[in-house]
C-alpha cells in the first residue's frame, strides 16, 4: 500500500524517499534533543528539530540520488560493454584475439 508524504512524495515508489524520511526523523530527534539538553528551551529546540529534519532529509536525499545516478551510469556502461563483447567475439575486431605475425607487422 502506498504512503504519500505531504500529498505528493510517494514514499514507496520513489527511490531514496523512504530512507531519507527515516534518516530525517532520526536527525530531527538527535538535533532537537541535543539542543534541549544543552539549553532547556523547548520552543527553540522544536525549531532546531524541524531544521534538523529538513537538512538531514535533503542531505541524505541528494547523497542517495547521486549514488543511484552513478550506479545507473556504471550499469549502462557494463551493458554496453557486454553487448560489444558479444558482437565482436570471434571476429577480426576482437581485441582479445591473438594476432598472427603477419598481421602484427602490418599494424
Amino acid at each position: 500500500q502506498s504512503f504519500k508524504l505531504l500529498g505528493f512524495l510517494d514514499v514507496k515508489n520513489v527511490p531514496c524517499a523512504r530512507e531519507s524520511v527515516l534518516y530525517g526523523s532520526l536527525g530531527s530527534l538527535v538535533t532537537g534533543l541535543g539542543h534541549f539538553l544543552a539549553t532547556s528551551r523547548v520552543r527553540r529546540s522544536c525549531d532546531v528539530a524541524v531544521g534538523g529534519f529538513i537538512s538531514t532529509m535533503l542531505g541524505y536525499w541528494f547523497y542517495c540520488r547521486f549514488n543511484l545516478a552513478q550506479q545507473r551510469i556504471q550499469q549502462r556502461m557494463l551493458q554496453e560493454g557486454m553487448k560489444n563483447r558479444i558482437l565482436y567475439e570471434g571476429s577480426y575486431l576482437d581485441p582479445e584475439k591473438e594476432q598472427s605475425g603477419s598481421e602484427r607487422s602490418n599494424s
